[in-house]
């Protein structure tokens, strides 16, 4: 796992170039703290700050191939690498390494952009061929890792983490109004987003091909949510649910460091740790968050689920306190407007694990989009047939619906009986699924003066899917979880720039294709849609505890504006002042200030959900200003490095 960062053709005398990219990679060498290294020639720059986990003393990148021709910087782990390895050496190609690394170079050279589709991992990479002065960028088909660029004059610029970009000459951030309008609207920014303006996210599945005066963009592989496996009964789907998850683990295995699991007390963390307990043969290492407030805490099932496996468990205990005080540094990790704090516990868990010497983890996300896990299934299934339904069989279908809330009454019911009638028909073309969850959505919106259309962009999304239309509603359910909030917040904000704010490698076993296409092919075969996961729970219920197996979907959760209203922290003032407001002009200040007068002098149980949302929507708005657009305070957070650097330089035009 590394970070990445470069330019191409850039406005920008060649005799800055090696200080520029030094600087660049220096700005994410949290991402990778076992070696810095970069390559420069007249035309391009790519460095890597590398956290070494396969081939310690000959992966150092950049790495190169068929005299120094091609050259790559990547970001990732290729779980498959070996038997790529075996098939490429099989077609006459000679490998330096033991690395994953020079096996996605060769595979670039040797079968192009084909090769795309046979890397089984999460990768961002970046890869320059002298002899045709191009750059080709690419990331994983499900977004598991980060890659940004920028078209600057005739060239560009990319990394793995934006905060890179600062370290260019006269580069400056500005927030862009319309992607935040639709990023409060959606939770999340969308595939091509980053909340900035002239700065993109390179989507899952594309890539891009860089020559002078030309950037190409293209998709190499789709989503597939159709059934493509024939399964006849309910066993032959238990032992395939089995047996494939189990090997997806054993490829997640594959490293010359130590492997943990980040148990969170659910279902599909504790089937993880069971299988990396298996396959290992091992004692394994946990990681756990506790909470100290009980509404959020998990820790009695996870210590019974490390108990039941004989697990090395670590926890990390999180209060009020800790939230607000570890907010800023993670949100400046995240480098996106978030929704809710749920980020900030992972930010210090992961510091937890690195602590303790482990490097690569293994977390169960994934498995509610593939699984169909979250409560958006349920209630679109519900939705799409109410007008099909009398009363009576409504009432019977909506008492299934939440149990696991157990504030959920009659009271509640009558309410949702309105609600749903109010959504049984689609608004926004496309989008029938999520309409009730955009509600809370067009709430945080009106944080901004002139929000516009903010589901502008998301239907345009979807209206250039070619096979949208032909997707059930459930089907298009998934496939908006899996292109907007999975890799916009889960994977990003929640994961990789948690994990990696401290040198940690998270890996995801359900998103496997093999995993993913199994899913897809027992969804609804073998249940009715409301006992989420049926087919997972049973595939497992004779190896977890049966409070676990039995447990319905607990969603993550921290506390949001309670910590702030409990002490409220200093930086605060951003909020509160009307000076540091006007450095906002994009945001209602009468909105903002009553929002925020609210939740820090409202009682907790009387700020509503949507409430919550907008507090820390705008919370971290007004930070990531402060840190990126003024460039205040981020002195504080940018490691210092000792790592000797690894350079190659083949420049000719200069003195």
């Amino acid at each position: 796992m590394c970070g990445i960062a470069g330019f191409f053709q850039p406005p920008l005398d060649v005799s800055e170039y090696p200080s520029t990219i030094i600087q660049m990679v220096g700005r994410i060498e949290h991402r990778g703290p076992d070696g810095l290294g970069y390559f420069i020639d007249d035309n391009c720059a790519i460095g890597a700050a590398r956290l070494s986990i396969i081939d310690h003393q000959l992966g150092t990148q950049p790495i190169s191939a068929q005299h120094d021709r091609y050259w790559i910087c990547y970001n990732g782990e290729i779980y498959n690498y070996k038997e790529l390895r075996t098939e490429l050496e099989a077609l006459g190609q000679i490998f330096y390494t033991q690395s994953d690394t020079e096996v996605v170079l060769q595979s670039w050279i040797t079968w192009g952009e084909a090769c795309l589709t046979k890397l089984n991992g999460g990768f961002a990479f970046a890869i320059y061929d002298r002899k045709t002065t191009s750059l080709v960028l690419a990331r994983d088909r499900f977004g598991k890792r980060p890659l940004f660029y920028v078209k600057k004059g005739k060239g560009l610029l990319f990394a793995s983490e934006m905060k890179a970009f600062l370290a260019f000459p006269s580069f400056h951030f500005e927030q862009d109004t319309e992607q935040l309008s639709s990023i409060l609207a959606q939770w999340t920014p969308l595939p091509q987003q980053t909340g900035f303006s002239n700065i993109n996210s390179l989507p899952m599945g594309e890539y891009l091909l860089v020559k002078s005066n030309e950037v190409i963009r293209r998709r190499y592989t789709s989503l597939t949510l159709h059934p493509t496996i024939p399964i006849s009964n309910e066993d032959d789907a238990i032992e395939i649910v089995q047996k494939t998850l189990e090997e997806s683990v054993r490829l997640r295995m594959r490293s010359d460091v130590g492997v943990g699991v980040y148990l969170s007390g659910g279902l599909d963390s504790a089937i993880i740790a069971m299988l990396a307990s298996k396959v290992s043969g091992q004692k394994i290492k946990t990681f756990s968050i506790k909470f100290e407030d009980a509404q959020f805490d998990e820790s009695a099932e996870q210590a019974e689920i490390s108990s039941m496996l004989d697990t090395e468990h670590e926890s990390v205990h999180i209060a009020d306190g800790d939230i607000t005080e570890n907010f800023p540094e993670a949100i400046f990790h995240a480098e996106i407007p978030a929704f809710r704090s749920a980020f900030v516990p992972m930010f210090m868990l992961s510091k937890k694990t690195s602590e303790k010497g482990t490097k690569v983890v293994l977390s169960g996300e994934g498995a509610d989009e593939a699984f169909l896990g979250y409560d958006i299934f349920k209630e679109t299934q519900l939705r799409s047939k109410w007008s099909e339904l009398d009363d009576a069989k409504r009432r019977m279908e909506l008492s299934k619906l939440y149990p696991h809330l157990d504030h959920f009454g009659p009271q509640d019911l009558e309410a949702i009986v309105g609600l749903y009638k109010q959504f049984s028909s689609e608004r926004l073309s496309g989008l029938f699924s999520h309409e009730l969850r955009f509600q809370n959505g067009r709430f945080c919106t009106r944080l901004m003066r002139e929000p516009g259309d903010p589901f502008r962009a998301i239907s345009s999304l979807v209206e250039q899917e070619p096979n949208f239309t032909s997707l059930s509603p459930i089907q298009k359910a998934q496939w908006l979880e899996f292109h907007t909030l999975l890799p916009g917040y889960l994977l990003s904000t929640q994961g990789d720039r948690m994990s990696l704010a401290h040198g940690v490698e998270n890996r995801c076993p359900f998103l496997d294709q093999s995993v993913v296409d199994v899913a897809s092919s027992i969804n609804h075969r073998f249940d009715d849609g409301f006992e989420e996961k049926r087919i997972l729970r049973r595939a497992f219920q004779n190896n977890l505890p049966e409070s676990v197996i039995k447990k319905r979907k607990f969603p993550y959760r921290s506390p949001d504006s309670a910590a702030f209203a409990a002490k409220p922290p200093d930086y605060l003032e951003l909020l509160q002042s009307d000076a540091e407001l006007s450095k906002l002009p994009y945001l209602h200040h009468q909105f903002a200030r009553a929002l925020t007068k609210k939740v820090l002098t409202n009682p907790p149980n009387t700020i509503s959900t949507k409430e919550n949302q907008a507090f820390i929507f705008l919370v971290s708005i007004a930070l990531l200003h402060h840190f990126f657009v003024e460039q205040n305070g981020i002195n504080r957070f940018i490691t210092k490095s000792s790592t000797q650097i690894k350079a190659v330089d083949m420049r000719t035009n200069y003195n």
